[in-house]
């Protein structure tokens, strides 16, 4: 296979959750754009408003309040590519650069030691029924619960929060193909995976989580016109996350991340794309 670089640039909205609006290169926008309107309207923790691009989820995914604290609350500036948000419990900053082409996030987390959270780089990207998503197999993955309508009856019992199987056919669902539409949705997370590739045509884009010392996962929101049920469409999110839990609220001891005595934590997003030839 011979790829090239395709040089990406990433634009944000920092009065409005920081929010990821657009990441282009090669003539493609790797964002999706979602139908929902009232996205500039939203107040802090308001229902969530599915407008597309890349949310900052935190301290939860799932639960209360639903997608985390900061994705409805304005971050302010704090320098070139820099954006802080500060909440009771905890302080949040970021600093995007996109020098040769290559988009690098770097987080900071300062908070009391011990404070526990989850945070996913929610990306809704725009990708053809074609689309697949390459993860080492055998990555342990947890299915959530609205994945038990596709199972046997009986695999899943009633108040468990997941399932556990391997990638890609976790419980003999088929999850790196990412179409075509079939009416259904659901979510996954691999454990343990800091590294995963979306392949769509002759596109590669790579995201990769660094960060020592916490668990890193990918999450899956493979939505093929299955949600929501009154209005369906078709939504693919992979998320780059720290934690193995949607939910705070149903993370054991290993599954959320963990402030250390030093009061903070850092980290770094790096997504590149390559075009196949």
């Amino acid at each position: 296979m011979v790829t090239t670089p395709v040089p990406l640039r990433v634009a944000y909205d920092a009065a409005h959750g920081g929010r990821w609006t657009s990441l282009r290169g090669g003539g493609r926008e790797w964002l999706w754009r979602g139908p929902a309107s009232g996205r500039r309207d939203v107040r802090p923790d308001g229902a969530f408003v599915d407008a597309g691009g890349l949310e900052e989820c935190l301290p939860t995914v799932r639960g209360l309040p639903d997608h985390g604290e900061v994705w409805s609350r304005p971050w302010r500036s704090a320098g070139p590519g820099t954006v802080v948000i500060e909440r009771p419990t905890f302080t949040l900053s970021r600093r995007i650069t996109d020098d040769c082409g290559v988009v690098v996030a770097d987080y900071r987390l300062a908070a009391d030691p011990g404070h526990r959270f989850v945070w996913a780089a929610h990306a809704l990207l725009d990708l053809s029924p074609t689309a697949r998503l390459d993860a080492p197999a055998g990555t342990p993955t947890r299915l959530h619960p609205e994945a038990a309508a596709l199972l046997p009856p009986g695999a899943w019992r009633d108040g468990d929060p997941w399932l556990t199987g391997s990638w890609p056919t976790p419980a003999g669902l088929t999850l790196d193909t990412l179409g075509p539409d079939d009416g259904t949705a659901l979510g996954a997370v691999l454990l343990d995976c800091p590294r995963v590739q979306v392949y769509d045509g002759d596109d590669r884009l790579t995201l990769e989580l660094e960060c020592a010392g916490q668990p890193r996962s990918t999450a899956l929101w493979r939505n093929l016109g299955g949600w929501p049920e009154d209005c369906p469409y078709r939504s693919i999110g992979v998320e780059p996350m720290l934690g193995s839990a949607f939910d705070l609220a149903d993370a054991g001891p290993a599954d959320a991340a963990v402030v250390p005595a030093t009061g903070e934590v850092t980290w770094r997003l790096t997504i590149s794309a390559h075009r196949i030839h």
